[in-house]
C-alpha cells in the first residue's frame, strides 16, 4: 500500500523544514511538495494530487483560507490540516467553513502533531484542545452565517480582494494574476457592489473579518 502523500504550504522555511522532518523521520510518510504561498500550494495540488495538505493561514499572495476554498473544489480527496498560530476562534471557524478537517496550533508538541497528522489521514477530524466545547459544537450543529456574503464572490474576486486589502495596487495585483489592469477595476466594482462596501477601508476589515486578511 502507498504511503500517503504530502504537501506542505508554509511561508517560513525554518518551520516549514522541520514540519518536514517530522513527517518523514517521525511518521515515514512522503513529502513530496513544499509552498511557500497559497498560489505555490494550488500548483503543487494540482500537480501531485497529494493526500493531505498541511497550510499556514499567514501566507504572501494567497492567505490559506482562500488556498483551502480552492483545494477544496480542486482536489476534493485531498484532506486538509491548518497549522498556525492563531489561536482566534475566528480563524478557526473561517477555517472549518472553507473546508479544512483539522485546525493545530504551532505551540503543539511533536506527539500531538502526530496525533493530528494521523487522525487527518484517517478520515477524522482535528482541532487543538486549546479551542472550546462550545466553539467546536457551534460549528458543527450549523453555525455558518459568516459565509453566506463571501459565497456571493468568485475565487478570483476573493484573490483580489485580499490583495486590494492588502494595500496592493491594481498593477501590482495584475502583474501578480497575470491579468490586466482593467480587469482587476472590473472585478473590485463588482466585489464593492456585491458586499455593499464603499472604501478600501471597508474592504479591509471585511477580508480580515472573514479570514482572507490574517494578521501577523
Amino acid at each position: 500500500m502507498a504511503k500517503p502523500k504530502i504537501v506542505i504550504a508554509e511561508d517560513h522555511k525554518l518551520f516549514r523544514a522541520g514540519l518536514r522532518l517530522l513527517i518523514t523521520s517521525t511518521l515515514g510518510l512522503d513529502v513530496v511538495g513544499e509552498a511557500g504561498d497559497g498560489i505555490e500550494a494550488l500548483k503543487l495540488v494540482r500537480q501531485k494530487q497529494p493526500d493531505l495538505l498541511l497550510v499556514d493561514l499567514s501566507m504572501p499572495n494567497m492567505g490559506g483560507i482562500e488556498a483551502i476554498r480552492q483545494v477544496r473544489q480542486l482536489s476534493p480527496e485531498t484532506k486538509i490540516l491548518v497549522v498556525s498560530m492563531h489561536s482566534s476562534e475566528s480563524y478557526l471557524k473561517a477555517a472549518l467553513q472553507a473546508g479544512a478537517q483539522g485546525y493545530l496550533l504551532k505551540i503543539a508538541d511533536q506527539n500531538e502533531f502526530r496525533v493530528a497528522v494521523s487522525a487527518i489521514i484517517e478520515g477524522k477530524f482535528y482541532i487543538s484542545s486549546e479551542f472550546t466545547s462550545k466553539v467546536i459544537e457551534a460549528y458543527f450543529s450549523g453555525d455558518n452565517s459568516e459565509k453566506s456574503s463571501l459565497d456571493l464572490l468568485t475565487n478570483r474576486e476573493r484573490e483580489i480582494l485580499k490583495l486590494v486589502a492588502e494595500g496592493q495596487a491594481n498593477k501590482k495585483i495584475a502583474a501578480l494574476l497575470c491579468i490586466a489592469p482593467k480587469t482587476v477595476d472590473n472585478h473590485r466594482t463588482n466585489i464593492m457592489r456585491k458586499l455593499d462596501l464603499h472604501s478600501a477601508l471597508d474592504l479591509s476589515n471585511y477580508a480580515r473579518q472573514h479570514g482572507l486578511l490574517v494578521e501577523e
